[in-house]
């Protein structure tokens, strides 16, 4: 079976765009000022690269969806998968998604936080899924790396010699990890650390110490599982806990760049925060032919 978690990405001029999230007008106005037609085709031969989060929390998701498949299918553009698409693909209700998993959702209706974000038709969804389903989790070629949110070589490594659909991949670094802690009693420690601190946990006014149990368990789900960590990030056991999303946390996103040391240089999308000039990282990506990036630089998806 053919290798599709690691992709070829094109050859010649592109230019890459970062989380859509459902802003549709803003990527069709991105995409006029660029120079591309409504199908993606550039006079100049440029091609089109998305890295992911193409949906989720913005006006119109549906119509993202549809404009960034057509051209992937017609072989304009590319475009790997982010956690949000990874979500949809596990089926996993997150904050935001409910245009897709459940229309009904108090958060779509009226006062909702997502009443003004189009839902998806019953019809189209297993094509969208089909879709998602037959992205890559990266793109790479001698003198440039696309990923969603993380390059770790020893992760990508692992990836390369995974075969199957990406879901399947997921689930096995998953089962293997639950198997893992509940043989050396780590998630019942958590799960007793969180019934001890309850409602606590999600109280912004109290006081919470680092939960180690919970914080270990945290660490090691995320960086047991490769997809996780291209999709998601590098997590690793917080200082002290830190408020985040309707709860405390134990565990915190790392700036894995700053232990990057390879040559080539990787674009990614995610993350909010604006990134540190490092020196000689633009003549890095000069060297990259034709390539040019767009978007938010970049959101924490």
């Amino acid at each position: 079976m053919k290798n599709q978690l690691i992709g070829k990405l094109f050859g010649g001029p592109i230019d890459v765009i970062g989380d859509v999230h459902g802003e549709i007008e803003p990527l069709r106005e991105l995409l006029e000022k660029l120079g591309y037609d409504a199908k993606g085709r550039h006079p100049e031969g440029r091609r089109l690269v998305f890295v992911g989060d193409l949906g989720d929390r913005g006006p119109d998701s549906p119509a993202v969806f549809e404009l960034v498949r057509g051209m992937v299918e017609s072989g304009r553009a590319q475009c790997v998968l982010g956690n949000h698409e990874l979500n949809l693909l596990r089926g996993a209700n997150k904050q935001g998604n409910q245009w897709f998993m459940n229309s009904s959702h108090p958060e779509q209706q009226p006062g909702g936080e997502f009443e003004h974000s189009a839902v998806a038709s019953e019809a189209i969804k297993p094509e969208w899924l089909k879709f998602l389903a037959s992205l890559p989790l990266a793109l790479e070629r001698e003198d440039l790396r696309v990923v969603h949110a993380a390059w770790v070589p020893g992760e990508i490594a692992v990836l390369r010699a995974e075969r199957g659909p990406i879901v399947e991949v997921y689930r096995k670094f998953e089962l293997a990890s639950d198997g893992q802690f509940a043989m050396e009693g780590l998630r019942a420690a958590a799960a007793r650390e969180e019934v001890e601190w309850g409602a606590r946990i999600t109280d912004r006014s109290v006081k919470v110490p680092l939960l180690p149990a919970m914080g270990e368990l945290d660490e090691r789900y995320q960086m047991g599982n490769p997809v996780r960590v291209a999709t998601s990030g590098v997590e690793r056991l917080a200082r002290a806990p830190f408020w985040s999303a309707g709860k405390w946390r134990m565990c915190d996103r790392v700036p894995w760049w700053d232990e990057y040391d390879e040559a080539v240089p990787v674009v990614i999308g995610h993350y909010w925060r604006q990134m540190k000039r490092v020196e000689g990282s633009d003549h890095a990506l000069s060297k990259a032919e034709g390539f040019r990036w767009w978007g938010r630089r970049s959101g924490r998806g």
